[in-house]
């Protein structure tokens, strides 16, 4: 008997195993295709669903808006602040010559540029750890669900919605010479003549700090009210049956549990402290203080490099890149004291 035989069509070839995707568009042969794959990392072949037909660059396009916008405000202004450090350039433009190291060398020299450093550096050893600490036991008091406390919280919360100058104003009012703090320790019998708060150099310098860590409490109260969350209340209760009192449990539960925290706000606050500007310039004046003595480096960033008349905005620019590398300085020393509490 004769067999009969059925041809039979050929079995299409399985997504991934050579056949082009429907849709795809056709990969250049050679080394230039090896070069694409390595900077421009496709889907797997076991990848499914829409990520079989998504072109590699879709990611880069949703990125794009950032990208520019970081590169023409961030990475732009850094380079040419960089570049203009090397010159003798105006703060109204025109022509410039190039200086080399000049800049840096009469930074160095400078004694207003130190004064500045040390105001910056002391504002900082000062803030940070008192920004640190004091958010940290405010975040503890108002951690507790007792009646009433959202009204606490919302009050220590409302300087952060406030501008820095309204703040620096309402600050002027409190401290000056017939300001309510000097007029009521004088109605106390506590002082004889006024504290000269906004005229002595160190005072403004106290008061300024202490007007960053009115203002910061609150917005660094709600880091540490999350963080605290986190803590688990197994380990206070633990410590409470050992007998541990409430500062033991403070100091030997809840930081530890917010470590992480601390290491966090310490960097932001050291950060916003090297760039103190507003605070010195409500108390101080446009001066920074009797003689600039209380100017910090933005601030007499501004006077030696933004003047229209005077100013030489290549020595502002050197000023700028020693301010950027001692906020480095600090970031890192920062990153690299959290990994060795971590170890």
């Amino acid at each position: 008997m004769a067999q009969h035989t059925v041809d039979q069509a050929p079995v299409p070839a399985p997504l991934g195993a050579g056949a082009p995707r429907p849709g795809s568009v056709p990969e250049p042969p050679g080394r230039l295709r090896r070069v694409l794959r390595s900077v421009t990392p496709g889907p797997t072949a076991d990848a499914g669903g829409a990520a079989l037909y998504r072109r590699w660059w879709l990611p880069w396009l949703w990125m794009l808006p950032a990208i520019v916008g970081t590169t023409v405000f961030g990475v732009f202004p850094f380079l040419n602040t960089i570049l203009v450090s090397f010159t003798d350039a105006k703060p109204l433009g025109g022509a410039y010559n190039l200086v080399g190291l000049d800049n840096y060398t009469r930074m160095l020299g400078d004694s207003d540029f130190w004064l500045a450093t040390r105001n910056s550096v002391l504002y900082a050893l000062i803030v940070v750890p008192l920004m640190v600490l004091l958010p940290l036991l405010l975040a503890v008091l108002v951690e507790k669900n007792l009646p009433g406390i959202g009204f606490f919280r919302s009050a220590f919360y409302t300087p952060v919605l406030a501008s820095s100058v309204v703040v620096g104003l309402s600050w002027q009012w409190l401290l000056s010479d017939q300001g309510l703090v000097n007029t009521w320790l004088e109605k106390a019998h506590l002082i004889r003549g006024a504290i000269p708060f906004l005229s002595d150099s160190w005072l403004i310098l106290l008061s300024a700090m202490g007007l960053t860590l009115w203002k910061g409490l609150g917005w660094y109260m709600i880091f540490y009210l999350a963080a605290l969350g986190n803590v688990p209340r197994e380990l206070h209760e633990a410590a409470a049956v050992d007998g541990a009192g409430a500062v033991r449990r403070f100091w030997h539960v809840t930081v530890p549990g917010v470590r992480t925290s601390m290491m966090l706000v310490g960097t932001l606050t050291g950060i916003g402290s090297l760039r103190v500007f507003t605070e010195i310039y409500m108390l101080g004046g446009a001066t920074g203080g009797p003689g600039g003595a209380d100017r910090t480096l933005p601030f007499y960033i501004r006077d030696v490099g933004l003047d229209p008349l005077t100013g030489n905005a290549g020595y502002g620019a050197a000023v700028s890149v020693a301010l950027f590398a001692l906020t480095l300085g600090l970031t890192l020393l920062a990153q690299r004291l959290t990994k060795e509490d971590e170890a």
